[in-house]
């Protein structure tokens, strides 16, 4: 039997990337810090995933464990796994990286040449490239000759709705029925793995621009006006036609954007939004708004969903006053509980709107830093604010 490591054991670990390896037959440890998770993991060996759709599902995983991510027993599980997900976050890459080196180094000494492919399962652009430049960082030229040969870091993008609803037992997770994962082809070493749900991609690029920009867009925008307008869950949100047309107007100039950018079939990609918009009524997930707007210095910053599809619109010559109006959303997003909402909100009242959102997003152009504040004021008004 394959031996898989999962790096998080949160919800889209478990709901997502764990689930499609159990069901591909892997044995799956899961390594996280969360010592009560990773102890009923060890205790169960298996979980319950909750399909909450228009078809609700239970779905039973099995053949998986737990074990701590910082502890030393992790290094030994790396050097004899067969493949290595992580969805820990972007920025605890480079806290996970030492113990991938360090099992890979182990690999190295003990003449293991069976291949080890590594896949970033996170919410970024080319996470795995990232992981892996943390990785090179404390290798040795010998072992990072070692990789070359038998270490693939597979850059991937990842779609799947995975809320925090609290269930009975506390590793049990509920997810929507839609996911989609697509994995480069050309960066995976040896046989390539047999992943039903795993789809293998040649343009990763095209499919990591598209979910960024038509997913990840609308549903932080929805979640931005949501907020303003006093709503509690995305589907309660989506459901106010104002916000409906907001949402969907900037996520059709996004999509414009790709559509000149990669060349896709405008209609198949305007029908692509439109599945992406009925997702977000979906009422069993009850996912909440601050929970989609989180962190929203990183959503504005310039390879992110709001700036990014801004920034490529532009090239283009396209219109975008409805991402502009998203933009002005997320800007007055306040929440005394996330750290980057009350950074933001400092730096607004330190710089002004479109001071604060140059400095934040990289954006030097005049006119539209001066739209941008208009689009503050005009979400404001829209809203009641």
């Amino acid at each position: 039997m394959k031996n898989a490591i999962q790096f998080g054991a949160g919800n889209i670990g478990r709901g997502f990337i764990g689930m499609l390896l159990s069901q591909a037959g892997y044995r799956v440890t899961f390594a996280d810090v969360n010592e009560t998770i990773i102890d009923r993991l060890k205790a169960d060996q298996g979980y319950t995933v909750h399909v909450m759709d228009t078809e609700v599902e239970d779905v039973s995983i099995t053949n998986v464990t737990g074990i701590l991510s910082s502890g030393e027993e992790i290094v030994g599980e790396i050097a004899g796994a067969d493949i290595l997900t992580t969805a820990v976050g972007l920025r605890v890459l480079g806290f996970i990286a030492p113990a991938i080196a360090e099992g890979i180094r182990r690999r190295c000494a003990g003449g293991v040449t069976a291949p080890l492919n590594i896949i970033a399962c996170e919410n970024a652009i080319r996470a795995t490239s990232q992981l892996k430049e943390h990785v090179y960082s404390v290798l040795s030229e010998e072992e990072k000759a070692f990789c070359e040969k038998y270490v693939g870091f597979a850059d991937c993008s990842v779609d799947r709705i995975v809320p925090p609803v609290r269930t009975e037992n506390p590793v049990d997770v509920v997810v929507e029925k839609y996911c989609e994962w697509n994995v480069e082809k050309a960066s995976l070493k040896g046989d390539v793995p047999e992943i039903p749900g795993m789809n293998l991609a040649e343009n990763l690029m095209a499919y990591i621009q598209r979910k960024l920009f038509t997913l990840n867009t609308g549903h932080c925008i929805t979640a931005y006006t949501g907020v303003l307008a006093g709503y509690d869950t995305i589907d309660q949100t989506i459901a106010d036609p104002r916000i409906y047309a907001l949402v969907k107007g900037a996520m059709t100039q996004s999509g414009d954007g790709l559509i000149r950018k990669f060349g896709f079939d405008r209609d198949a990609h305007y029908k692509y939004i439109d599945k992406i918009i009925n997702r977000f009524k979906n009422p069993y997930l009850r996912d909440d708004v601050t929970r989609v707007g989180r962190e929203p210095l990183r959503k504005l910053s310039a390879d992110d969903r709001l700036v990014s599809p801004l920034s490529t619109a532009l090239s283009f010559g396209l219109p975008v006053d409805q991402l502009i109006l998203g933009i002005g959303a997320a800007l007055r997003y306040q929440n005394p509980e996330d750290a980057q909402s009350v950074e933001l909100q400092e730096k607004i009242a330190a710089r002004g709107v479109a001071g604060a959102f140059a400095e934040i997003s990289g954006m030097t152009d005049p006119a539209i830093l001066e739209q941008v504040a208009a689009a503050y004021e005009a979400v404001g008004g829209m809203f009641g604010k």
